[in-house]
């Protein structure tokens, strides 16, 4: 399953290299407000679900722009193109995001970084390797020395001020914020050491499932904004080293409380 994954991940690659730095902008489609699709996410994920189901014809899919089967037994959760704006503007940040559960236990994460040609892969139990060679969370404990990455929420853009109070607070906490435009990525880049944290709101299963995988086997946490387990679903994850999780925790509780759930 990991190699089918793999092979998948690389197959979509070729179509967004193929087609990187051509999209105009009547090959954009609006889904809603400030969330796009192109030709090429949609021909990617079905390139993903094509190698996939040849292999496995009787699982399921849980993917961003078309198949959303119920939960039980295999699913496979597909992000084609993580980072679209990024990629229709020709900036080089984005992802291919696979990920594998079964009955609602995420079993498999890959995330493959085209540009770059890094490959971040793990397997429940089995820890988390980039390019077969394993990685780890960074060992980071003061705050200050600390990297955090994030996302702008521009699908709950409603929660902006309360957004922009929670990265002012961690701001004087750390040593710098970046923000890259590709949630996968973020996950990668935290497993494999380059930052100690991360937080954003309003994500969907396919930004965090493969990450979600990748980060716990490579030492870290990732949770819901109420300190629990549950991040995948209800998409608003702070994610971290594991030395960062109660910082950001802390500050988000308190600017986000009493507007949303978790």
């Amino acid at each position: 399953m990991k190699q089918t994954a793999i092979r998948a991940a690389f197959e979509a690659s070729k179509i967004l290299k193929e087609n990187f730095g051509r999209i105009t902008s009547t090959q954009i489609d609006l889904k809603r407000q400030f969330d796009f699709v192109t030709f090429v996410d949609k021909g990617a994920e079905k390139k993903i679900i094509d190698v996939i189901r040849k292999e496995y014809p009787d699982h399921k899919f849980y993917a961003e722009e078309s198949d959303k089967d119920e939960s039980g037994g295999y699913r496979w959760i597909i992000d084609p193109l993580d980072g679209t704006t990024n990629y229709i503007h020709g900036y080089p940040v984005y992802s291919v995001s696979i990920a594998l559960e079964y009955n609602k236990d995420i079993i498999l994460g890959v995330i493959y970084d085209p540009s770059r040609d890094e490959l971040f892969t793990a397997e429940k139990g089995r820890g988390a390797a980039l390019n077969d060679k394993p990685i780890r969370v960074s060992t980071v404990t003061d705050p200050a020395l600390s990297l955090l990455t994030t996302g702008f929420p521009f699908r709950s853009k409603n929660y902006i001020e309360f957004y922009l109070e929670s990265f002012k607070r961690l701001f004087h906490k750390v040593s710098g914020i970046r923000r890259i435009g590709s949630v996968a990525l973020d996950f990668a880049y935290l497993a494999s050491g380059r930052c100690e944290g991360f937080w954003e709101i309003g994500l969907s299963p396919w930004d965090i499932a493969a990450g979600y995988l990748i980060v716990s086997e490579a030492g870290g946490l990732m949770t819901d904004f109420a300190g629990e387990d549950d991040p995948v679903w209800t998409g608003n994850v702070i994610a971290s080293n594991g030395h960062l999780q109660e910082t950001i925790i802390e500050v988000v509780k308190d600017v986000f409380a009493g507007t949303i759930e978790k």
